[in-house]
């Protein structure tokens, strides 16, 4: 049995890391590197009002406050789950890496429900 969070990533940076890997699952929304496995996000949402669209999803503004801390990334950037774009400070683009893609938040459904517009 795996151990849970075994690289203890903080709530923010779990959350932040949560709705990556949903992003990286649409199409339109991300570029997959079938080679290497890392799928690069092109485009971050940004929120308007109290939510932001994440593909087919809605989720609450505050939970995406991670996509524009720096910090944030460069902790998955350190713990091997994110590889730095150049533009990661921006909130322009993001790439996970396999190990990113396939890490196990618990949180993946937690943050999403369907989008009513």
């Amino acid at each position: 049995m795996s151990k849970k969070n075994p690289l203890k990533l903080n709530k923010l940076q779990l959350r932040t890391l949560a709705l990556a890997q949903v992003l990286a699952k649409e199409e339109g929304l991300a570029r997959v590197n079938e080679a290497s496995g890392e799928v690069t996000l092109l485009e971050l949402p940004r929120a308007h009002g109290d939510h932001v669209h994440v593909g087919p999803f809605v989720v609450s503004s505050k939970d995406i406050s991670g996509f524009s801390n720096p910090a944030v990334w460069t902790a998955l950037a350190r713990k091997g789950l994110t590889r730095a774009n150049g533009a990661q400070a921006t909130g322009v683009s993001v790439t996970l890496t396999p190990e990113g893609v396939g890490y196990d938040t618990g949180l993946g459904d937690k943050f999403i429900a369907p989008s009513d517009h």
